[in-house]
């Protein structure tokens, strides 16, 4: 007897995907050993298409970047990944080689990443596709970066470059000038999850978590946690050369850039007398990092100043799902 279509589709593309634990995806759910020592740490993330990705994205980073904004939750915790569970909800009449290709991406992003997938179910829709992922993780006792613990004075930190991901998404839609296979595009299609940096500060960060729904907006959740306010100098807000380009002509996309979202980059609080130790510790995890603000005592909300000191009018503090 046959295989029912999809127990032969998860043997076909997702089972090659399993490691250990996952008793070859032929059981119900998986069996984990957690490492002695270590605390888990659980996060998920959705994906809808034309919300999350746009529908003639390759399918092979589109797999990449589902494990990589969780692979960010875990990096936001100082958390090391430990395995997956996914859950893909594809649309009815999507292709054999459109899954195989996504199964593709994904094996690579296990190897660099060093995951395995665990379990998780498969079914199909009208549409869109809906893509969900949930992502296990492991952190020493006393180790976990939390929102909270941010204090007035502490520096504010970002890791990497702000804004690279909301204009690839803007270069992709034809918005402003761009090469759709060029640096802006593929830091929107493929997110970098910073998970050394997160293991490195941990223990210097007062207060840590991931930017994905833009800088203004992410850091407000410090803030709302800390139960203080915030101050950003535009000026040191770090940004890519392409990034850089594109303000220089249209001073205007500043303000996007800082509440675009799609970052992925590492926003955190530390004491000032920290930074020395921060910067080397950023060094070690290969990771850039620049001081961008400072925590005040102040209502619970961010102010984003210009060169000369002036207050920056921000519309949208950034992405919102609803």
């Amino acid at each position: 007897m046959s295989l029912p279509a999809e127990f032969a589709l998860i043997a076909r593309h997702f089972r090659p995907l399993a490691g250990q634990g996952a008793l070859d995806l032929a059981d119900d759910a998986a069996v984990l050993d957690i490492p002695a020592g270590r605390r888990l740490v659980i996060a998920a993330d959705a994906m809808v298409e034309g919300v999350h990705y746009l529908p003639d994205d390759p399918p092979e980073t589109i797999g990449r970047k589902l494990l990589r904004v969780n692979l960010s939750d875990l990096a936001a915790m100082g958390a090391a990944p430990l395995g997956y569970l996914m859950t893909t909800t594809f649309q009815r009449g999507v292709g054999d080689d459109w899954i195989a290709a996504f199964v593709r991406g994904l094996a690579e992003d296990q190897r660099e990443f060093g995951l395995h997938v665990l379990g998780g179910d498969t079914t199909v829709t009208p549409g869109p596709t809906c893509l969900s992922l949930t992502i296990l993780g492991t952190v020493a006792p006393g180790a976990v970066l939390r929102r909270a613990g941010a204090r007035p004075g502490d520096d504010v930190w970002v890791s990497g470059t702000i804004g690279d991901g909301a204009l690839g998404l803007r270069v992709l839609r034809g918005q402003v000038p761009g090469d759709a296979e060029g640096h802006l595009a593929s830091r929107y299609r493929l997110p970098r999850p910073r998970l050394a940096l997160g293991q490195a500060i941990a223990g210097l960060a007062r207060a840590a978590m991931d930017v994905s729904d833009g800088l203004v907006q992410d850091l407000g959740h410090l803030c709302r946690a800390a139960g203080c306010g915030a101050e950003v100098e535009a000026d040191a807000v770090p940004l890519s050369a392409a990034a850089r380009a594109l303000v220089a002509n249209e001073p205007g996309l500043l303000a996007g850039l800082l509440t675009g979202g799609d970052d992925y980059e590492l926003l955190f609080a530390a004491a000032p007398e920290a930074a020395d130790d921060l910067r080397a510790a950023a060094g070690r995890a290969g990771t850039p990092v620049a001081r961008i603000g400072r925590m005040v005592a102040a209502a619970p909300e961010v102010r984003v100043r210009d060169g000369a000191g002036a207050l920056l009018e921000i519309a949208q503090g950034g992405w919102s799902h609803f």
